[in-house]
């Protein structure tokens, strides 16, 4: 696909066509990588992607007790 540079305030960006976006579901963004003369666009992922699934059922216990009172922080 060939795309033409176009102006933003003082830099310059690319169209991405919505039909190509489409195609990440879970996409939050690009890592840029440049190698000699060409220019890289590595997709990211939603990192927290089924984190919800993950914790629903999960045994998790708190590390610090969150019941602490300000008095007691003398004591720890």
């Amino acid at each position: 696909m060939q795309v033409s540079l176009i102006d933003i305030g003082t830099s310059k960006g690319i169209r991405i066509p919505a039909s190509i976006l489409k195609m990440f579901d879970s996409l939050t963004g690009f890592n840029l990588k440049i190698e000699g003369k060409k220019i890289i666009l590595e997709t990211i992922e939603n990192s927290r992607k089924g984190w919800d699934e993950k914790f629903k059922n999960s045994d998790s216990k708190l590390l610090i007790d969150d019941s602490l009172d300000i008095e007691d922080w003398d004591e720890i």
